[in-house]
């Protein structure tokens, strides 16, 4: 797998796998709202599989699309949901859970992946038929580049730098009034994100995580 994980055409079907995964994962995050109680992301038309209501040019495309064929980790997002936590019970705890959802889609994603890429490896061992050799080859890579894209994505949303969904999760943690301060730090979230990106950090991080994660999920 070493090989795969660190070649070009790898990460260049990240940056495909990461289109769709940001866009399930921003999905989720406003079906949860809508679960607490927050009709915002409906009545805007965010809860929907059409691509265009999420794609933000920057982060969707170029970003993703830069990391790929720089080797950085592949990351983006989608156009942020509208949420109004007025309308949670538990206002912080509410954002706790819409803030969860998205990375907790992703992890998903990426045991289903493990999954079927399980299922379907003994199989296709047993069919020593050339074709179907080329065929199994291209379909159990997909399943680990999805599972690695999804495990990128996730772990990199649970960083607690606002607005990552770890901040707010973070914040429902955190005691009260800890929160101005931390809130404060939004303005600089996205120029730490890409500080990060810039020294290589998130890099030497989370590449070693996500390798770990895909061997304990089954992938060799």
């Amino acid at each position: 797998m070493d090989s795969l994980f660190d070649s070009f055409g790898f990460r260049v079907l990240m940056f495909a796998s990461v289109f769709g995964s940001v866009i399930l994962h921003e999905i989720a995050h406003g079906w949860v709202a809508e679960r607490l109680g927050d009709p915002t992301a409906r009545m805007m038309g965010r809860i929907t599989w059409n691509p265009m209501a999420h794609v933000d040019l920057f982060g969707t495309i170029l970003l993703p699309l830069i990391l790929a064929v720089t080797g950085q980790p592949v990351l983006g997002w989608a156009k942020p949901v509208p949420v109004n936590a007025a309308y949670f019970r538990d206002p912080l705890r509410g954002m706790m859970w819409v803030g969860a959802a998205g990375p907790l889609t992703n992890f998903a994603l990426a045991l289903a992946a493990a999954v079927l890429f399980r299922v379907l490896t003994v199989p296709f061992l047993l069919l020593p038929v050339m074709p179907f050799v080329f065929l199994a080859k291209i379909l159990l890579g997909l399943l680990v580049v999805i599972a690695a894209s999804n495990l990128y994505l996730g772990l990199f949303n649970l960083i607690p730098i606002p607005p990552l969904d770890g901040s707010r999760i973070l914040m429902g943690l955190l005691p009260r009034e800890w929160l101005p301060g931390y809130l404060s730090l939004e303005r600089y979230g996205i120029l730490i994100v890409f500080l990060l990106l810039y020294a290589g950090l998130l890099h030497r991080v989370l590449d070693p995580v996500v390798h770990t994660a895909l061997l304990l999920l089954g992938f060799r």
